[in-house]
């Protein structure tokens, strides 16, 4: 008898167990983080999403639900979402969070070290915490690779042309800068800040990197604009929507970025 009701016990305590599971993994998750979606991808989780902004690409079966910016919330509702990823409570306040029963979750990392956490996160949310201990190990292992410099590079990375915006501490790129062995001149410890040439000039950068992508159409190259032509650098033309959302594909712009360091 006593042995009866110990198996019982088990039985109970393990239903219990996989009931809470299926509680808390997540099934219609909708990306209002256009970077989310590298990593959904890679940790196989991509079946999962329901709804995701019209700079996320390859999620067919996804309804486009506007822009990160200006999210459609009568859609995203009608889509009966659990979890909403978002980047910025700027454009997805409590006001707006209200109105759809759904856990947030925001991602919008500045350092390596957080994508990692948020894969993390992600692998016990979606229960692919093995791939997720796979895919961390594989990017920290891209680091290891990086090759050490003798000699620092200034760095610069230009956001938009018009108005005059870089990189700040707070930007994934610096990040990516400093883990590739180069030195971010501006020091404001902000994402994006207002610069000015004279204050580039100034600092007499190495390399100057500029962005071409949505945030910075049809830029003038730099060595062509009257303040910078005298500009004593190596100027790099990056793909927009590659570099500058964190995600797995930083850890290969590190690599890339230590390559053109140790060129130069």
């Amino acid at each position: 008898m006593k042995h009866m009701k110990l198996i019982l016990i088990s039985l109970i305590i393990t239903l219990s167990l996989i009931i809470s599971i299926n509680l808390f993994a997540y099934n219609r998750v909708v990306v209002l983080a256009p970077a989310v979606g590298d990593i959904f991808k890679k940790l196989e989780i991509d079946s999962k999403v329901v709804g995701v902004t019209r700079h996320v690409r390859g999620f067919k079966n996804a309804v486009k639900v506007g822009s990160h910016i200006k999210p459609n919330i009568e859609i995203i509702s009608s889509l009966k979402p659990d979890l909403i990823i978002i980047s910025s409570t700027r454009f997805f306040n409590k006001n707006l969070q209200k109105y759809i029963k759904a856990k947030i979750y925001k991602y919008n990392p500045y350092k390596l070290s957080q994508i990692l956490d948020a894969i993390k996160d992600f692998g016990k949310m979606f229960e692919k915490e093995k791939k997720a201990k796979q895919l961390i190990l594989k990017l920290k292992n891209k680091l290891n690779k990086v090759k050490k410099l003798n000699k620092k590079p200034k760095v610069v990375f230009e956001i938009m042309q018009l108005p005059y915006i870089v990189s700040g501490k707070k930007d994934i790129v610096n990040d990516i800068i400093e883990k590739a062995g180069g030195i971010n001149i501006v020091k404001t410890n902000k994402k994006h800040v207002r610069y000015s040439y004279e204050k580039v000039l100034a600092l007499k950068p190495d390399i100057y990197i500029y962005q071409i992508g949505p945030m910075n159409k049809n830029p003038v190259p730099p060595e062509k604009r009257e303040y910078l032509k005298n500009l004593k650098a190596k100027f790099i033309k990056i793909d927009e929507r590659s570099f500058s959302r964190p995600n797995t594909t930083s850890f290969d712009n590190v690599l890339k970025l230590n390559k053109i360091f140790m060129e130069y």
